[in-house]
């Protein structure tokens, strides 16, 4: 009966609620009435107080267990309602539902204790439960204004706060003043139920046995309230109706009990209740844009001005948004974007896009043949569509718990048409981790497309237990592939992760989508290392690759940063844990990292614009096909290939190509090295020249291939003033050459010759040389020297910073260190 009447408030709207509201009340009066026979109401004028002389029947138990139960029952759909309203305000993350929760028991236990120390002066403690009952629900109505403020307060806070540590507890701190202003007046009141409950059943005469029964009561209403706000209420009535619903019940519970035992108090109780109930209830809107807006990361507040509001529907698990500026559609949860599409041809791509469509390639390239695919979240579907996209798949089942993001991706179409309209796709509604278990199915490819780690529950989908349980459901030959944010996120938890994968898996691979997202491939050896399938013989897939600018495999094999192999004694070097469950370090620390916006993006520039200590270190990593110079608005490294492909031009055709982009210092630098090193004007002044050379030779030696690059030094060996060249300038073109052809026995040598010749060199000229030559030294396995070569120089390349390449080598020879003589010290 009351889910029919449930349904009809969604149909009705507003009004309707109202009217369901005034059904609930009347229909409470009458429960009331019924379950407490014996006494005719009429005749209570006044409160009996004293048990012993007028006997228990103003305080039946059946009675006072109903209004335990309901109230708790209203108490908890307050609780669920402004949890999620909050969420909106301070973020889903642990510690803002940890602020909440304690907003919420603060509350009930200030109430408890205030009225401790009055309820033996009470003379009619009965009536003064209603007025509680009655206060609580118009106290809960009035955070809907209240609510609403709480927006701009946010929006203040993070506009004034420094993102820093000591920012970061202010932030918490406004926060739990934000929660305790929403929850703390309700709350103070809904404390005092029980105690009075308890406090008139001992004075009637029911014994001490009569406690055990209402907190019994209260339990079972706060678990039915719990039930129909999530599973009934917030999708059906929204967080307004849901709130609307919980304080109708507590202002019908008061007003029963005025009716049954306040006779003078009944009329006008009844109506200055509903009045007030109405005047706050009707007029207070919630904003959906405010609500869909994120305050909490970047104090943004959108209006109809900025975005058009598509869709906001709240659903079971998160509150679900569609948001459109201009061309770019954006879907949210909980305020939070998941992912944004173009929704145009012509349009230039949004970064979530290359990412989606590479995250259904990638594993794609590494898996050709794979037929069974099973893919966690639905997001905007692109990612599916994509995978659908492909003629080898015969199955694709998109996991989502919440049913509104299918419906709100269904808005993204033509885009993700494959979701919705293949016979191949699968939607499943149901827990990831609980559909591998009940269906029991083994899959190719399982992709995993989480939320950022900061939103709470999403971090456990980075555990080593997770990577446990997926990998059972994995095909020989199978893989996992995981969209990791490296925004908001630091490298230290970024570690933590892919210490848990490499606990659990043979090998990963990484790549770069973007510059600030990150793709993990897991599985065997044998799979992760091999070269990568040519996709664009699948006219859907190709069509997809290239509309995010993906024209080739040269294009995703561009990307690969690192496998585990390399990589792995990097993260082991940050000194943090694996993540897991019995220690989540990601799911206590992300959200710290959310407020002070750090970032991990350096991650994904190991090897760039310096020495390529990748290509040096792995061999095979070298072998990769020709990129194209598209899409380099997502990439740092095709940015880089464009300038280093110019600057080969520069120097080496007789007709320099026009400096379309090219950075005013570069331009500079290519000019004085083509006078100097090509068209010997005065070569013998190599000081004068020296940097510049050092800076392309930095740019062309990580970004080209090494027969393209070695090529630039081999015309600056074949000038004709090169013979002038004296040794110091002859060693540091070796050394450039070397670098350029991944000549690690050459590059140990010569490297090893500058930094131990006592020439006078800057911090950062140690750091580039100390770089190289260690490269050189270790990938050519002189482990001992390369040792000696850091204890040596590593103290004066630290003035300049120790980037990540120079942290990449300390961590393989402190790795190699456990069976070597010497340690390096840091």
């Amino acid at each position: 009966m009351l889910a029919s009447g449930f349904l009809l408030i969604d149909k009705l709207g507003l009004p309707g609620s109202m009217q369901l509201a005034g059904g609930i009340n009347l229909g409470l009066a009458v429960v009331v009435w019924l379950i407490a026979p014996g006494r005719d109401p009429r005749a209570l004028v006044d409160e009996r107080t004293d048990a012993a002389q007028y006997g228990a029947p103003d305080a039946p138990l059946a009675l006072m267990l109903l209004i335990a139960l309901l109230t708790g029952t209203a108490s908890f759909i307050y609780e669920i309602a402004w949890i999620r309203m909050l969420s909106l305000v301070l973020g889903a993350s642990t510690h803002s539902f940890e602020l909440m929760l304690s907003a919420f028991i603060l509350g009930l236990a200030l109430g408890g204790l205030w009225v401790r120390w009055r309820i033996d002066n009470l003379k009619a403690p009965t009536l003064f439960l209603a007025g509680v009952q009655i206060a609580m629900g118009l106290l809960a109505i009035a955070t809907l204004p209240l609510y609403d403020r709480m927006f701009d307060f946010m929006r203040a806070v993070v506009a004034g706060l420094a993102r820093t540590d000591s920012g970061y507890d202010l932030y918490l701190a406004a926060s739990h003043a934000i929660a305790l202003f929403i929850m703390l007046p309700a709350t103070f009141c809904a404390g005092m139920t029980l105690p009075l409950i308890t406090f008139m059943l001992l004075r009637a005469g029911h014994g001490e046995r009569s406690i055990g029964r209402v907190y019994a009561a209260n339990t079972l209403g706060s678990i039915i309230g719990v039930a129909f706000a999530a599973q009934i209420g917030m999708p059906w009535l929204g967080l307004k109706g849901l709130l609307v619903v919980g304080a109708a019940l507590d202002i019908a519970l008061g007003i029963a009990l005025l009716w049954r035992f306040g006779a003078r108090a009944r009329w006008v109780t009844t109506v200055a209740a509903s009045a007030a109930f109405m005047a706050i209830a009707l007029p207070t809107g919630l904003d959906p844009y405010k609500m869909a807006s994120g305050v909490f990361r970047r104090g943004d507040l959108y209006t109809a001005a900025d975005a058009e509001l598509l869709l906001y529907r709240d659903g079971k698990t998160t509150s679900v948004s569609l948001l459109k500026f201009r061309d770019d559609l954006s879907l949210r949860t909980n305020g939070k974007s998941d992912g944004a599409v173009n929704m145009t041809d012509s349009g230039p791509r949004i970064a979530d896009e290359v990412t989606m469509v590479l995250t259904a390639a990638v594993p794609l390239a590494h898996r050709p043949a794979a037929t069974d695919v099973a893919i966690i979240g639905i997001g905007t579907g692109l990612t599916s569509h994509t995978m659908l996209s492909a003629g080898s798949v015969e199955r694709v089942e998109t996991i989502e718990i919440e049913p509104l993001m299918a419906q709100a991706a269904r808005q993204f179409a033509p885009r993700n048409a494959n979701v919705f309209a293949d016979p191949k796709s699968v939607l499943v509604f149901d827990d990831a981790k609980t559909h591998f278990s009940t269906a029991n199915r083994k899959y190719d490819i399982i992709i995993s497309e989480p939320s950022n780690p900061w939103v709470s529950g999403v971090a456990s989908l980075f555990t080593r237990e997770f990577y446990r349980h997926v990998k059972r459901y994995l095909k020989p030959q199978g893989v996992l592939t995981q969209w990791f944010q490296l925004y908001e996120i630091s490298p230290e938890l970024v570690a933590s992760v892919l210490l848990a994968l490499g606990e659990e898996f043979p090998d990963y691979a990484i790549y770069a989508a973007t510059d600030a997202d990150m793709l993990i491939v897991a599985g065997d050896s044998a799979v992760i290392n091999a070269p990568l399938a040519d996709l664009f013989d699948r006219p859907g897939l190709a069509t997809e690759l290239r509309r995010v600018h993906v024209r080739s495999v040269g294009d995703i094999e561009l990307r690969r940063v690192g496998t585990k192999q390399l990589l792995a004694p990097l993260f082991a070097g940050y000194g943090v844990p694996a993540n897991s469950d019995s220690y989540p370090s990601l799911h206590l620390h992300a959200a710290r990292h959310r407020f002070r916006q750090t970032s991990a993006r350096e991650l994904m520039k190991i090897g760039q614009d310096g020495v390529p200590v990748v290509a040096m270190l792995d061999r095979g990593s070298d072998k990769r096909r020709a990129p194209s110079l598209d899409g380099d608005d997502y990439l740092n490294a095709i940015e880089l290939l464009r300038r280093a492909s110019y600057a080969r031009d520069f120097l080496l055709k007789d007709q320099p190509p026009e400096p379309r982009g090219i950075p005013t210092q570069l331009q500079k630098d290519l000019e004085l090295m083509r006078l100097r090193g090509v068209d010997c004007l005065d070569p013998q002044r190599f000081d004068v020249w020296r940097q510049s050379a050092m800076q392309i030779a930095k740019l062309v030696n990580s970004a080209l291939a090494p027969q393209e690059a070695s090529a630039i030094w081999d015309r600056l060996a074949q000038a004709s003033c090169s013979a002038q060249a004296s040794e110091i300038d002859r060693d540091w073109f070796t050394l450039y050459r070397a670098i350029a052809t991944r000549d690690n026995g050459t590059a140990g040598e010569v490297g090893t010759r500058i930094l131990e010749r006592g020439e006078a060199l800057g911090s950062t000229q140690v750091q580039y040389v100390l770089t190289a030559a260690l490269s050189g030294l270790v990938g050519s396995g002189k482990l001992d020297e390369a040792v000696k070569l850091w204890n040596a120089h590593a103290n004066k390349a630290a003035r300049a910073g120790i980037d990540l390449n120079l942290r990449l080598l300390y961590a393989q020879l402190a790795a190699a260190g456990r069976t070597q003589s010497q340690r390096p010290t840091q």
